[in-house]
């Protein structure tokens, strides 16, 4: 698989200038991922992917190459896409669905899990239809929109006896992995500020006067109606993810400031840049940045007894880090859409329950909290969220 770049992120997903302490209110995910030296020969999941944007194209790489899963169907709306991915994948005509006849793959058993990609205003839609079809469920971050819509999913996936997760690739990513060792331990001391952002440019400054068509299908995350926000709620969430998780602490308050908008014509609907603060129980503070207006990708934590960084650090990578002590991360870069679907896979085959911090538990944390700093940013106001 390819290394993705900042440059490369923002040409796939359409945003470019063409367009062992460990806290209990966050469940430890994975300390360590555990390659058998045996290949596994038993049964994959069957997935089927659900919106074929760019990202689609990331997790079918990841899949080519996953142990417990395959990409068996796909679902678009796009019939010159069915044609394509059929094609390249050899995907049978049984297992392509269009969001009118999704609901049929109730009778398909060839098809045991969906991972809906879709605008994230359709992410509950297609969960809720997966789940009374009888299929296991991953989503993409942002879960939802509303966090009545995540209760409902949750709901909706108990009702019918399968189970919910969450795309939160990083949770199995070696270097996410130590920071969070590193701040949930304590190893240089109780963590006290933690700054993080995460932007991309995705427009040409000097074109800012440029007509923009709000409806064309790639621009979705332009519009409030499917995206739910602009670059808080689609890139924000890492920063909001890789605080909590390093504090093993959930935020009890939050404050914010929109940023400057300097596409009116691109921003008209969804933020451009906004600033958060995060106030933790234990005292520490997290201030974090997310914009489609420049570029930023960087995490640096100060604790009691020193620091630790990562730049990159929240996007794709290759991640690099370091430590004041002046120790530096050297972990091997992985296939990320890989590791993500065969571990929450390996659990789904073994009939066990997926751990906590993967399921949508843990999605409509991060979805309340993306809604309060939305209200802090409107309101100029403190907002808790105790």
């Amino acid at each position: 698989m390819e290394k993705i770049t900042r440059r490369s992120f923002v040409n796939k997903f359409g945003l470019g200038v063409s367009a062992s302490v460990v806290m209990t209110t966050l469940p430890s995910f994975i300390t360590e991922t555990e390659k058998s030296s045996i290949p596994y020969k038993g049964k994959k999941l069957n997935i089927a992917l659900c919106g074929l944007g760019n990202y689609a194209s990331l997790l079918a790489e990841g899949l080519q190459v996953s142990e417990y899963c395959q990409l068996a169907g796909i679902v678009t709306g796009t019939p010159s896409k069915a044609e394509t991915w059929k094609n390249k994948y050899n995907i049978q005509e049984k297992n392509i669905y269009n969001y009118e006849n999704f609901d049929s793959i109730v009778k398909n058993k060839d098809i045991d899990l969906v991972y809906v990609v879709t605008p994230n205003s359709l992410h509950k839609e297609f969960t809720v239809r997966a789940a009374k079809a009888g299929k296991h469920v991953i989503v993409e971050k942002p879960m939802a929109i509303t966090a009545e819509d995540c209760e409902e999913m949750i709901k909706t996936c108990n009702d019918n006896n399968v189970q919910l997760a969450m795309g939160y690739r990083l949770h199995y990513e070696p270097n996410h992995l130590e920071i969070k060792r590193l701040g949930q331990q304590k190893v240089l001391g109780q963590v006290r500020y933690i700054e993080t952002g995460l932007g991309y440019s995705t427009y040409d400054i000097h074109d800012v006067n440029k007509p923009v068509d709000l409806n064309a299908r790639n621009e979705w995350r332009l519009t409030k109606k499917f995206a739910g926000g602009g670059a808080l709620i689609n890139l924000g969430v890492y920063c909001i993810q890789v605080s909590r998780y390093v504090l093993g602490e959930e935020p009890i308050a939050v404050t914010a400031q929109f940023g400057t908008i300097n596409n009116k014509n691109r921003f008209a609907q969804v933020e451009e840049n906004i600033t958060w603060q995060m106030e933790f129980p234990s005292g520490a503070v997290a201030n974090c940045s997310s914009s489609y207006g420049f570029g930023i990708d960087r995490f640096h934590a100060a604790a009691d007894e020193g620091f630790f960084e990562m730049s990159p650090a929240v996007s794709y990578g290759p991640f690099v880090g370091k430590r004041s002590d002046g120790k530096l991360f050297n972990f091997p870069v992985i296939n990320q859409q890989q590791t993500q679907m065969d571990e929450i896979c390996k659990v789904i085959l073994a009939n066990q329950k997926l751990p906590n911090h993967i399921t949508g538990e843990e999605g409509i944390k991060d979805v309340r909290i993306i809604n309060a700093i939305y209200k802090a940013a409107e309101t100029g106001k403190k907002v808790s969220l105790k």
